[in-house]
Order: structure tokens, then sequence, then C-alpha cells
């Protein structure tokens, strides 16, 4: 562009001048590469400082074609629209054409350098638009952070030598698995004490460091197991705590605070003091023809017991898959020595649980198992969250070394089995994660699950039984140490104990 062009008066000009060049159409399909001078320096290993100066030159070309759009509908007094002077528009309306200007050489500016630049962005940039001015002369010059991929050497990851856990359900575990459904159906009701394994207990629960009480619940409900889970503590003695205690009586235990935890009181112990309030034991209810048909079309005791063995083995598949990525993510990042910054840590923490989340949903997990899962995750989230970035990193890479990606049957497949375990709709549940923004989480764990699947063929694997699974634990949806958030997880649909995803078809109905 020369300086006849910028000072034309005339929009009969501005058109010739463009039907000379082909065409407004054509011309706006050649897109300039701008004339950036790019300085990018490393604060850290997955964060990089960016200073951009972008030309005189291309600015005023911005301008000019800012103005250019202008030029046919501008209303000037004493002209009729369209028949302004170029310069009488320049003066009148470079004011208000500037922010657009300013918006479209910043975006412009960084889908050129996210194009030119060796590193792969993993969040948004992050820089002041006002602090931005628009030079009345000379280059324009702006700066921003932007987190990115670490750049690594991909390790060996085929031939890998892996175990692969095996179990086998006994009878008895089961039968185990039954009582806890037959829970979901039956009748809670007071009794006078003590407390026994499994009862429910209301209580008041404070929580202090040091007499300094952080944290009160007036109405707590728990089921009473050897673990009760926290989103940020654990008290491991459960059973200690409550067994043997009646109503009006006070007990005080203790609650370690995950170390991985944002609070203050991270990896120290909470003295927990409960009152018991209220009672209550569950009646099972009789497994008649009429219950069975109700709970979901079964015939007998023998079916009921085959479709649990199913769904128990389902969920040991997870497990068995979760053991091997772990092997196989352990030996990936043994060398991955990066340092990550704790801001992108506390930020992905949340992505790493709603990935967690969207894996169990998928596997058959229960509300109260995909809220244990959840606590235990939050109790140690920076360490859960630095390991799954690494194993992302290295993971995503492979994926791109062997053209691995998810296709839209993969998404189909994987909101087909989170509608089947929440009984809803597809649609639904693919319009809430879209509305949630997790169609990215979504992808993320498709790819990665077909990135364990390459590597485990193309490893050396041996069979070994699996170490028998602890007694559950019982997860309460509350922080100790902090004011509880929203939960994430929806609540059960027929009591707080969970144990399938079984329900009748009374209720299916609704």
């Amino acid at each position: 562009m020369n300086s006849t062009e910028l000072d034309s008066d005339s929009p009969v000009d501005e058109a010739s001048t463009a039907a000379s060049e082909g065409g407004p159409d054509e011309a706006a399909e050649k897109k300039i590469p701008l004339q950036l001078e790019i300085e990018v320096t490393s604060p850290s290993t997955c964060q990089r400082h960016v200073m951009v100066t972008v030309s005189r030159e291309d600015i005023d070309r911005y301008f000019k074609n800012a103005i250019k759009d202008l030029l046919p509908k501008a209303e000037v007094p004493g002209f009729r629209p369209g028949r302004a002077p170029r310069k009488l528009i320049e003066s009148r309306f470079r004011e208000q054409v500037q922010d657009q200007v300013k918006g479209a050489l910043l975006m412009d500016s960084m889908a050129q350098i996210s194009e030119t630049e060796q590193f792969t962005a993993i969040s948004e940039p992050s820089f002041n638009l006002d602090a931005v001015i628009m030079p009345e002369t000379g280059p324009l010059k702006y700066e921003f952070d932007i987190e990115v991929r670490p750049n690594f050497d991909l390790p060996e990851w085929k031939g890998l030598e892996l175990k692969r856990p095996v179990y086998t359900y006994s009878d008895e575990e089961v039968e185990r698995q039954l009582a806890r459904v037959l829970e979901r159906f039956g009748v809670k009701g007071p009794v006078p004490g003590p407390v026994v394994a499994l009862d429910y207990v209301t209580v008041r629960a404070e929580f202090s460091f040091d007499g300094n009480v952080v944290s009160r619940h007036n109405e707590l409900e728990l089921h009473v197991r050897p673990t009760l889970s926290f989103r940020d503590a654990r008290i491991e003695d459960g059973l200690g705590l409550l067994v043997g205690a009646n109503v009006g009586d006070r007990r005080e235990g203790k609650a370690k605070v995950g170390e991985g935890t944002d609070s203050p009181y991270a990896g120290r112990e909470a003295t927990v003091t409960l009152e018991i309030l209220d009672i209550k034991r569950v009646e099972l209810p009789e497994m008649t023809p009429v219950f069975l048909e109700a709970l979901g079309g079964f015939e007998s005791r023998e079916e009921l017991q085959a479709f649990l063995r199913g769904e128990l083995e389902q969920q040991f598949r997870y497990h068995q898959q979760r053991d091997m990525r772990r092997q196989i993510t352990t030996t990936l990042t043994a060398g991955a020595n990066w340092d990550l910054p704790p801001d992108m840590l506390r930020r992905q923490s949340k992505r790493e649980l709603d990935r967690m989340v969207l894996e169990l949903k998928s596997n058959g997990f229960n509300d109260e198992q995909i809220r244990a899962y959840s606590n235990q995750l939050r109790q140690n989230s920076q360490a859960a969250t630095r390991t799954a970035l690494k194993e992302h990193f290295i993971l995503e890479k492979i994926a791109e070394q062997e053209s691995i990606d998810a296709l839209p049957d993969d998404y189909d497949v994987e909101v087909k089995l989170i509608a089947d375990q929440s009984d809803e709709s597809e649609r639904r549940v693919r319009a809430r994660l879209e509305k949630r923004g997790m169609m990215d989480t979504l992808r993320n764990q498709i790819v990665e699950r077909k990135v364990i699947e390459l590597i485990t063929a193309a490893a050396s694997v041996v069979d070994v039984p699996f170490e028998k699974p602890a007694q559950p634990e019982f997860a309460v949806d509350v922080a100790v140490t902090t004011a509880a958030e929203e939960s994430e997880i929806p609540e059960a649909k027929h009591g707080e104990s969970g144990g399938d995803t079984l329900m009748p078809a009374a209720e299916k109905q609704k």
C-alpha cells in the first residue's frame, strides 16, 4: 500500500482500486501476514512471557480497511450517505474505529504467533486489554503471559513390562453388595442405642485446631463405617469414634487434613467433637416377587445376584485399567521433572476432578462412591493434579505422534454410558456437558484412554492377583476447614448408602 491510496479523497477511487486488484471479496480472502517482532522469555518450564511489536505499516493498513468498510454507509452532515470525502471520514471516525482496529490487530497477531512460535498453549493468554494503547505514531507494543506444554523428548513407550491385576468376586462379596442395594430401599427407623456399625447417626459436629473452632455443622448425618471422608480431611477410626455411643453422648476424635489441600491446616490433625442427636437403623425390605419386579424386572434372587456380580466386575475393570495406567504413566513420567506453577495446578485441579467424575459415571459408580473418590482427590489435590498434568502432556504428545484423536462416535458412546448410568436422556447429558464446557474434558478422557490401550497392546503383560478392595468408606460432602462448596455430584436418589444403579420401575417412570 502506498501513500496515494491512504490519502485518496474519493470513494470512487477506492472502488476502482479494489476492482483493479480483483474485487473486494478476493482482496479480503488474501490474508496478509503481519510484520511482527516477537520476543519470548521462559520464566518457567510451562510459562512464556511474550513481547510483541506490530509495525506502523500494519496499523495503517488495518485503519484503512476499517475506514473503507465505513465509506459506503458513513453519514456526514452536508453529504449523502457514502459520498463524503475519505479524509473527512478518517478524521471524523478514526477514534470510533480505534478499538475495532486494536481488537483486530491483537486477535490476528496472537493467531499468527500461535502458528509460528514453537510452543503449544494450554490456556488463554493473560493480559490487560485496557492497558494496550494504540499509538498515534510508531508501532504498537504489547505483552502477555501464557501457559504452554513443556518441551521434552518423548520417552520410549513400546515394549513396557506391565502387571495386569485380576480378581474374582466371591459369593460373599456379591451378598454384601446385595445388602447395600437392599439398604437403599429399606426404611430407617430410630433406635435408642448404642450405635453399631452401619447405623446412621445425626450429630452436631465441631472441628478445631489448638482449641479454636474452625467449622460447625449442626445436623450432619454419618453412616457408621471404618473411615469417614470429608472434602479436605479423613477420620480413619470412624467405628472407634461412634460405636457404643448413645443419644446425648459426646465423642472426641481426630481428622487428618489432606497434605495437598489449599487449606492453611494442610497436613494437620483437627480435633473432632461429635454430639449424638439421633440414631437410626435400616430395616431391609423382603425380596418378594413384587419387589424384585419393581427393582428391575428380576424374576429371582439369583438373577439379581448375577446382575450385581456384573456391576462389580464392570467397576473392577475400571480399577484394572487405572492400575495399568498408573504403571504406564509412572514409567513415562519418571524423568518429567518439570516445574508446574502453583496457579496452574489450582486452576487445573477443577478440570481433573471433572475428568474423574466423568470416568466414574461412565463406569457405573454410584453417587456415594463418586463422592468418596472426589474427596480423596481433593485431600491431595495439588500432588494429584501435578501427576495428572504430566501424564496428560506425555499421552497427548504420543497421540499427536500416532494421529490419535476423539471421533464423533467416541463422544456418542461416552455420552450414552453416562446417560445409562444416571438414568437421563443422552440429549440432556450432552447439553449439560456442553453448557459446563466439559466436552474438552471428555475429549481428553477419550484420547488418553486410546493411547493407554495402544501402549498396553505394545507391552509385555503378565496377570497378577489383585489386592482385595478396601471396605467402602462413607463420604461426606462438607469441608472440615472451610465453608462447603456446592456439590459437583448429584445426590443419590434413594438414601445415602448407594451400592448400585438400580431403581424401581415406578421411580423410573417419574
